[in-house]
């Protein structure tokens, strides 16, 4: 690659983008890398201020940034990432399918520790449907050495997949929902469709709902019989408050699930309880998964119905993030809530 006045550059090759901005109006790619310039380009160049152009000699031994954004992104992406065309020495990586995000966030941090490399992401463990962008990658200079890219790949390897989206699983889903005023008919329940349009969206299907009063025996009964009927995982709704007639926690305890946690560092969703009943999940849910568009449920259930284990520090980490500032229209989730 060498540099040369754009007056002599006639007949060769671009080895790189060139964009022309208009202020207020248009940012587009005027030249794309590989244009063999003609005489009749030559004006154009020079009114948006192109005095001089960068055109390949492919003895030097670098690589164009055009192809190390594209190395860089294939040695980092693992399932169900899709990648486009490089543009103006970017490549940007999308899912190609829904699923839960994974970023190997060491291995990411280490690779931006090597100069001239950039490559960011959104965050990790989030839901996130096909099609939406996932990272960018690029080199900063126009070109680098050959041996730079190959350090890149070699910590691509030792971590990878550095970026890949794992699918979530159709799950059977049980819903028990207590409350002697529900049970009585005395109100209507709400949470029932809340939850089958939620877990629906991921996927998954609520295949039974039982409802039972305050009474533990019974939430434990339901419990057990949602699972002889081979539900994959069961939602206990209601009773998850300290108020003295709130029995669903110990309801839980009492069908012999290892508890996981009992409350989570979130808000909404900070009356949250995780439970294995052998190789089936328990979550019980408080009443703000009902009203509000991002909560625990949508922090948590992705993850478990993408085949993660999830262990107590897993919900203790969710305090850097788990506060939702309930703005006034909602964007989860291009937001903050969740997001470590």
């Amino acid at each position: 690659m060498k540099a040369i006045p754009v007056e002599q550059a006639v007949g060769t090759v671009l080895c790189h983008d060139i964009t022309r901005i208009v202020p207020g109006q248009t940012k587009d790619r005027a030249f794309r890398r590989g244009h063999i310039v003609t005489s009749e380009d030559i004006p154009v160049l020079l009114d948006i201020g192109k005095a001089n152009l960068y055109v390949y000699d492919l003895e030097d031994g670098f690589v164009h940034e055009d192809d190390a954004a594209n190395r860089l992104a294939i040695a980092a992406s693992g399932r169900n990432v899709m990648l486009s065309e490089p543009k103006e020495g970017k490549v940007t990586l999308s899912a190609s399918c829904d699923g839960l995000l994974y970023i190997d966030v060491p291995g990411l941090m280490k690779l931006n520790g090597l100069e001239d490399v950039s490559f960011g992401t959104i965050h990790t463990h989030q839901f996130v449907k096909r099609g939406r962008d996932l990272a960018g990658t690029r080199v900063v200079p126009l070109a680098v050495p050959g041996t730079l890219l190959q350090q890149a790949e070699n910590i691509c390897s030792d971590y990878w997949p550095l970026v890949q989206v794992v699918p979530l699983r159709s799950a059977k889903i049980g819903v028990v929902t207590t409350g002697s005023e529900v049970y009585s008919g005395r109100i209507k329940d709400g949470f029932g469709p809340v939850l089958r349009k939620k877990f629906s969206e991921l996927g998954s299907e609520v295949v039974d709902q039982v409802f039972v009063s305050d009474d533990v025996e019974m939430t434990v009964n339901a419990i057990y019989s949602l699972v002889e009927q081979g539900a994959d995982m069961i939602a206990v709704t209601g009773g998850m408050s300290v108020d003295p007639d709130d029995q669903t926690p110990a309801a839980i305890r009492k069908t012999g699930a290892k508890i996981i946690a009992y409350g989570a560092p979130t808000f909404p969703g900070a009356m949250f309880l995780l439970a294995n009943l052998g190789s089936v999940p328990i979550v019980g849910l408080p009443g703000c998964v009902m009203y509000h568009k991002a909560s625990i449920f949508d922090l948590t259930i992705p993850r478990i119905l993408a085949g993660e284990r999830i262990e107590r520090q897993d919900i203790v980490a969710l305090a850097h993030g788990g506060f939702c500032e309930s703005c006034p229209t909602c964007r989860y989730p291009v937001c903050g809530f969740g997001k470590p």
